[in-house]
């Protein structure tokens, strides 16, 4: 019986430290995942235009659309 309460411990040790290393990738490096991958696209759709206030660059972040909206608010 001993034997197999270890078991279930070492277990349950080995689901709680991959849940732990989930929710730290989720947390920290997704995150960082998705930036990269929006501003590749952009700047692929953007071409030769690297300056990231440029029209071409908020448009492609949404940025332009939101402070459009805030505009319209007021």
């Amino acid at each position: 019986m001993k034997e197999a309460t270890g078991e279930l411990n070492m277990t349950v040790v080995t689901v709680v430290a991959i849940a732990a290393i989930g929710a730290f990738f989720y947390a920290f490096v997704w995150p960082a995942i998705q930036t990269s991958i929006k501003n590749n696209t952009c700047a692929v759709q953007c071409g030769d235009d690297d300056d990231p206030k440029s029209d071409c660059m908020k448009n492609c972040r949404g940025e332009q659309e939101a402070s459009g909206a805030e505009a319209e608010k007021d």
